[in-house]
């Protein structure tokens, strides 16, 4: 059993060393365990800090660098509640927002990496604390398609195409009889 002077160091005690390192709730697949090795081996140095549009980008929240840095131009990036330019260096603990498509990405920095890395291996790179993205709204096809070799639409059917799209606020239903 651990003495209270090794638990307030944090120094590992006789059953911490006990324990297996792969043992728990987060055990991680020896193929990923070497992907981020290898991202780890690439990336930065202790205490370095890496671009954030740089960091985005290899943790998958940007499908480019350059979508990255336009996305920092544009206001849509922040670090720990500021607005940031592309070259802003991102540290471990780092609180970054990403606006993208109608919802914000919140995440939290836990590795530095330079090189862009499989999935797998980016999500163990950040903690995300984003909201559930918006439910995607099921396709629609466009009001007023007309089938192949029906013609040019009459006024009747023009009528009805913009009651179909809601153009014509003030528009009664038509009766179906002549």
């Amino acid at each position: 059993m651990a003495s209270e002077a090794d638990e307030e160091r944090g120094g590992p005690g006789p059953a911490d060393q006990a324990a297996p390192e792969t043992a728990g709730p987060e055990a991680v697949d020896p193929k990923i365990a070497a992907a981020i090795a290898a991202a780890e081996a690439a990336g930065p140095a202790d205490g370095v800090s890496v671009r954030i549009d740089s960091w985005i980008w290899a943790v998958r929240l940007a499908k480019t660098r350059s979508v990255g840095a336009a996305a920092c131009k544009g206001g849509h990036v922040q670090v720990n509640g500021v607005r940031v330019k592309p070259a802003h260096t991102v540290r471990v603990g780092d609180e970054v927002r990403v606006r993208q498509e109608g919802w914000e990405r919140i995440v939290v920095v836990k590795r530095l990496i330079r090189k862009r890395v499989g999935a797998p291996v980016a999500a163990q790179c950040y903690v995300d604390n984003s909201p559930p993205p918006p439910p995607r709204q099921p396709f629609a096809a466009p009001a007023g398609i007309r089938d192949r070799g029906t013609g040019r639409p009459t006024k009747r059917d023009r009528r009805d195409m913009e009651r179909l799209r809601g153009l014509m606020e003030g528009s009664k239903p038509r009766a179906s009889g002549r």
